[in-house]
């Protein structure tokens, strides 16, 4: 491993104006689309007629060595990898695609392919065969001596993708890594060195944290490289560094998780800590909302005046940390928002004695992630367990820093117009749909809206009836575990077998979804977006119109919803979708007073259409007020990185 080869681009500062202008070209991104398509659509032919003037496909082995040794060669001549060049190794990958898996890349597949390669994102509907598709940009990336990395949402789709594809990854010569949780730092140095690595967006950027704080004590990149090479041969360094990423389920990693920030910590010895939490919840605990506190429309817990004055006569007789007003008050909202906010099956589920974080956007579990500033131990107190101990930071960072480091990344999913704009004003990237390789055959029935959970649990459950007694398919989306368990209880009351996908048995997923389209087969699953699985229909599901998925909550996003639906109808296979809600829905719970008002008029007046548009614009606020989170995460981590650039510690 060539240290030498360490890389990381240096992300400049960006001022506010730099910050305005640059949401200049990303609105008007439609401008560009054209072009960007015309472009786009020129290399599926060039790699036909590549394919035609090698004869690939009367070729022996040995011949085919020999053109992959040539192509090689070429790229690792180029700067930057010119279409021509591109087309020969994409007509090389797909031929060999085809006698390894009987699997010929189609033209959707290869423009999706172009588009990572230029570092573009390419928006792709489920199912049109995204993990063979990055097989082209990371086939072509690596033979020209980049190392790459392909990324995903979590280990399972990375082991998974992994799985697929190294046969045809091996049959170029190019080994392929895996970085999954648990790995000793030795294996992850062995995986990052060979020429692809599969990885999740978590375990990257955890172990790239861990190098930075090898290479903050180097000093400046200008001095690392005889420094690190030293620091290398002590294998402290894990990786190479930033070369060329390609993210799968891009949207959820670079927006979704970009609310968050990463923060490596370590444990603290200070006992005192936790004292101090068990405190604060008794404390929380004796205040009464509406009195002390009130919660806010975004769910956070606000102190009023009476609140204020009970902790400063607390903070009188205990001295310490609570004659501090600013670090009580700091504390006590914590506290609240453990004893309020964060509810179990929705936010968090206790799994093996241990409080882990439920991802909102995919409802996975994420046991090696942790609310920083004293809320994990304040969930784990209001549970009665052993607190664990408090973290202190080590190093932090934004996902929007760290993937603006890479040299060229690229990315992929199915939803990303809402975002294009952003996405673009961020990291840069270009969205460029790609038109399915079928046309859809989705039928989109009218939404529905109830007063109340029990009716809407009554309809979905008749409506599932209905499916199967006609033997078709059905999946119904929940945006929570605890919403998964109603109905679940529901359907069993009504004697409908049917099986549960959540974040509490993650290991059967994929018996789960391998069954899924089969006839008269009934799923319940948590939050479809981000699983990144197909669901293949049995073999005459598409006679009887289908998989039918059933949407019973909106998400925050759009995109989520818009994921749901595009489980059914892939690949120009029929499908239905259904949307149905009620006023106790946690979208409508936390309006405003008068939209809570204008949707109790449109739902009692059975103007579904017109409440499920409120719940739309209800939907685009939240979008909007993630959107403003995730700018201030930027500002603040570019304020940081400015002020450890002084210190010379960035």
């Amino acid at each position: 491993m060539q240290v030498a080869d360490y890389f990381e681009r240096e992300t400049p500062e960006e001022s506010r104006a730099d910050l305005i202008w640059q949401r200049l070209p990303g609105r008007g991104q439609s401008l560009l689309a054209p072009w960007l398509q015309n472009q786009n659509r020129k290399i599926a032919p060039a790699v036909a007629q590549s394919a035609r003037d090698h004869h690939l496909s009367d070729l022996t082995e040995e011949a085919f060595d020999q053109q992959i040794t040539q192509v090689a060669l070429a790229l690792r001549r180029c700067d930057s990898i010119p279409r021509a060049l591109a087309a020969q190794s994409f007509a090389l990958i797909r031929e060999q695609s085809g006698r390894l898996f009987g699997m010929w890349h189609h033209d959707v597949q290869l423009r999706g392919g172009w588009a990572l390669l230029q570092g573009q994102l390419a928006e792709m509907n489920t199912g049109e065969g995204k993990t063979l598709t990055a097989t082209l940009a990371a086939i072509t990336a690596a033979l020209s001596g980049k190392p790459v990395h392909v990324v995903t949402v979590n280990d399972y789709l990375a082991q998974r993708d992994r799985a697929k594809m190294i046969a045809l990854y091996e049959r170029f010569g190019l080994s392929v890594g895996l970085i999954v949780e648990g790995l000793s730092p030795e294996d992850r140095r062995a995986a990052y060195g060979c020429d692809v690595t599969y990885c999740s967006n978590n375990e990257l950027a955890f172990d790239y944290l861990k190098d930075r704080l090898v290479l903050n004590e180097m000093g400046k990149p200008l001095r690392r490289s005889l420094a690190a090479l030293a620091q290398v041969q002590q294998g402290r360094l894990i990786m190479r560094g930033l070369h060329y990423a390609i993210v799968d389920e891009a949207d959820s990693i670079l927006i979704d998780e970009a609310r968050t920030a990463l923060i490596l910590s370590q444990e603290s010895e200070d006992a005192r800590g936790a004292l101090d939490l068990e405190t604060a919840l008794e404390i929380a605990q004796g205040l009464k909302d509406g009195v002390d506190f009130r919660i806010s429309a975004d769910g956070a817990p606000k102190l009023s005046q009476s609140g204020q004055a009970r902790l400063a006569q607390e903070g009188h007789a205990r001295g310490g940390l609570w004659a501090s007003v600013a670090q009580r008050e700091f504390i006590i909202e914590r506290a609240l928002t453990a004893l309020h906010r964060m509810q179990p099956g929705v936010h968090y589920l206790v799994h093996e004695g241990q409080v882990q974080i439920v991802d909102e956007s995919t409802g996975r579990l994420m046991p090696d992630r942790f609310w920083s500033n004293g809320l994990h131990q304040l969930v784990e107190l209001k549970e009665g367990l052993v607190p664990s101990a408090v973290k202190v930071t080590l190093a932090k960072m934004s996902y929007q820093r760290f993937f603006r480091r890479y040299a060229q990344f690229a990315g992929m999913t199915g939803t990303a117009g809402e975002v294009a704009a952003e996405l673009w004003e961020v990291y840069r990237l270009k969205t460029i749909g790609i038109p399915p390789h079928r046309p859809r055959r989705l039928v989109q029935h009218r939404p529905r809206i109830f007063d109340t959970n029990a009716q809407k649990l009554a309809a979905v459950t008749k409506l599932v009836a209905d499916q199967n007694r006609a033997g078709i398919p059905v999946l119904i989306g929940t945006r929570t575990v605890e919403a998964s368990k109603l109905i679940s209880a529901a359907l069993t009351k009504a004697q409908l077998p049917h099986a549960v996908l959540n974040a509490e048995d993650e290991a059967a997923e994929g018996g789960i979804v391998a069954r899924a389209g089969q006839r008269g087969q009934i799923t319940v699953a948590t939050n479809m977006a981000g699983r990144g699985t197909d669901i293949e229909l049995g073999p005459d599901v598409e006679d009887l119109g289908g998989l039918t998925v059933i949407m019973t909550e909106m998400h925050d996003s759009a995109r989520i919803d818009r994921q749901l639906a595009g489980r059914a109808a892939r690949q120009g296979d029929p499908g239905a979708f259904y949307a149905l809600m009620c006023l106790e829905d946690e979208i409508a719970q936390n309006a405003p007073v008068a939209y809570r008002w204008l949707l109790r008029l449109c739902v009692s007046g059975r103007w579904h259409g017109a409440a499920y548009r409120i719940l739309r614009q209800l939907q685009h606020r939240q979008e909007r007020a993630h959107k403003r989170l995730r700018r201030a995460m930027l500002r603040h981590d570019s304020t940081t990185q400015k002020t450890l650039a002084f210190s010379g510690r960035e």
